[in-house]
């Protein structure tokens, strides 16, 4: 049985609320974002958990029932959770994120306090709502997040610049602990990929990764001249890392999810930053722990051994 059982608000041809283009948010949208990657972090961590998108319903009646259907329908777990979007009137005004709940007064708290803290939103708090069906219908103890204002700009731009921190927020909420790490490194670290990494050969490709297209964030728009692999294409002004993974732990398809990055943190400086892995190295002679890229260097502060500890996923 799953521990959280987790849905998106309304359904396909149920819209919910939408803001004006272009910033504006769309609910439906917007939450089944965000609950596939709190989905993930979840199952990265072993956790047991469900999740639901309405793909069918045609009225708002058959929508709530198929919802709480859904969530009755998977048994014995400790929570049910509807992932929603708020909405009053177009506005540059910070308007925030809340938590609404029947009985689990606590959890909405905490939430609200962890989603307001990562996306930077104004605080509305846990607001107890016993007119809600989810809420007054789901069999197990449930909270319905209304993550931030779909038609706030303010909060439409905090949202957009702080997704990865929203989620990871709610998935550590939920299970009331910090996610524990899949692979931790330490030690000296250098530099490597771009156009000016004479260390690697000008056809030399990654370990999990074998077009511009798998990975395009990483990668510089064009070619550079006189080179045909993918390492001298990295962008040096990227944060990217290399470590020696093990791929039984952390498997390539899971290294090349661009929602999964590594936290990185200098020994030196106390400076961190969040990096994508994007090779396997150093190899295993030179003592370093990590290759970063030359960005994430001069980000930290720091130059060739210089100490590092890196954390994936973070």
């Amino acid at each position: 049985m799953p521990e959280f059982v987790i849905s998106s608000g309304h359904a396909k041809y149920v819209q919910g609320a939408i803001g004006p283009k272009p910033w504006g948010l769309n609910e439906v949208d917007e939450a089944r974002r965000v609950v596939d990657q709190v989905t993930k972090l979840l199952k990265t961590q072993n956790v047991g958990v469900v999740s639901f998108h309405d793909d069918v319903s045609k009225t708002q009646d058959e929508n709530l029932d198929r919802i709480v259907d859904f969530h009755n329908a998977q048994g014995p777990h400790e929570c049910d959770v509807s992932v929603h979007f708020n909405a009053y009137e177009e506005t540059d005004k910070a308007m925030g994120t809340e938590c609404l709940y029947v009985t689990q007064d606590e959890l909405a708290e905490e939430m609200a306090d962890a989603i307001a803290a990562a996306g930077m939103f104004t605080n509305r708090g846990p607001k107890k709502n016993t007119n809600l069906y989810f809420l007054n219908n789901t069999a197990e103890p449930a909270i319905l997040i209304e993550v931030c204002f779909v038609d706030s700009q303010t909060d439409a731009d905090l949202y957009r610049g702080n997704f990865d921190a929203i989620c990871e927020a709610i998935a550590t909420t939920l299970v009331g602990k910090p996610p524990v790490a899949v692979a931790q490194f330490e030690g000296p670290a250098s530099h490597f990929g771009g156009p000016d990494d004479m260390g690697v050969d000008d056809d030399e490709g990654l370990a999990f990764f074998d077009d511009y297209e798998d990975a395009p964030h990483l990668f510089l728009d064009e070619q550079p001249p006189g080179t045909t692999g993918l390492a001298r294409r990295l962008d040096p002004d990227e944060h990217y890392v290399a470590c020696r993974w093990d791929y039984d732990v952390t498997p390539k398809e899971m290294l090349a999810d661009k929602t999964l990055r590594a936290r990185v943190t200098s020994k030196k400086t106390g400076k961190t930053a969040m990096a994508w892995p994007a090779d396997w190295g150093p190899h295993v002679d030179t003592g370093r722990a990590a290759d970063l890229s030359p960005g994430l260097m001069k980000t930290l502060g720091i130059e060739t051994d210089d100490e590092v500890e890196v954390v994936y996923p973070a």
